[in-house]
């Protein structure tokens, strides 16, 4: 039997503990994001997206920041988006023109983005036509897509500038995740407002396996992560995973997240969007 002090004592003790964690289960996040998403037709993308999906809930609880993913785009207009330090667009964009102006005000307004992979893509004619110009023009800078490697394999990147808050703790280069890794219809050297962060390393050629020679690339320069310095935003043309679509099992034959220095990348873009500011830089 205890005695009464004793169970007096304990009774105490697990009411602090109780206490402790619920205070800990409700501490406030730090920032909250918000991704959207469509992840329909091509499984490299579906299977990317529900990793995300599953990845950054992670990472929310790690590093005590908010994290919420949407498939509705109706959600992206400014009342919703009010809510949110920073948006994510895992795979697509919004075709809808009021939706697309309220996601350019919330950016004008100082509102912070994070881009993967297909989210950047823009082809007269498709399924997504080149016809948001602020966007893919002025805002992304890289204009419409211009062609891709294929199989998805790893490449060697080099990163051009460590100065940034997204890169200032990577190496030199590092070995990416396999991609399909994309080219653009405009030179993004060429243009003042885009600072490019990372490109493909020469050591990365030949690129790709085919079958298709187009789709090996042997020499040029491909950036691959790069932001704007007029917003708070920042592009990963990482997204798209490797998909056993000969065997026809359509299962994952390689994934984008659990790469070390890559989730370093993408966590210190995170971080930099959620509770930084702005950077320019030459």
């Amino acid at each position: 039997m205890f005695s009464p002090i004793r169970v007096k004592i304990f009774a105490i003790v697990l009411l602090c503990l109780c206490m402790a964690g619920s205070s800990y289960a409700q501490k406030k996040p730090r920032f909250n994001v918000i991704a959207f998403y469509t992840a329909k037709n091509d499984q490299a993308h579906i299977s990317f997206v529900h990793e995300a999906n599953k990845w950054f809930p992670l990472m929310a609880e790690k590093y005590n920041f908010g994290y919420d993913s949407t498939s509705n785009w109706s959600n992206l207009n400014e009342a919703y988006l009010a809510k949110y330090k920073l948006v994510i667009f895992l795979d697509t964009r919004t075709e809808d023109p009021a939706k697309r102006a309220a996601f350019e005000k919330y950016m004008k307004n100082g509102g912070g983005w994070m881009g993967f992979h297909f989210s950047a893509f823009a082809l007269t004619p498709s399924g997504f036509n080149a016809d948001w110009d602020w966007y893919h023009n002025e805002f992304l800078g890289s204009g419409q897509y211009g062609s891709n490697t294929w199989r998805p394999t790893s490449a060697i990147l080099r990163v051009e500038d460590r100065t940034h808050p997204a890169t200032k703790n990577m190496p030199e280069t590092f070995k990416a995740s396999p991609n399909e890794w994309y080219r653009w219809e405009k030179d993004l050297r060429k243009n003042p407002d885009i600072r490019i962060l990372a490109s493909v390393d020469s050591s990365s050629f030949p690129l790709g396996t085919g079958p298709k020679q187009n789709e090996i690339w042997h020499s040029g320069y491909y950036p691959v992560v790069w932001t704007n310095r007029n917003y708070k935003m920042i592009y990963f043309n990482m997204g798209h995973n490797d998909i056993d679509y000969e065997g026809k099992t359509n299962k994952d034959l390689s994934h984008t997240f659990g790469n070390p220095v890559e989730d370093k990348l993408i966590l210190d873009a995170l971080e930099w969007m959620g509770t930084g500011k702005k950077v320019g830089g030459k």
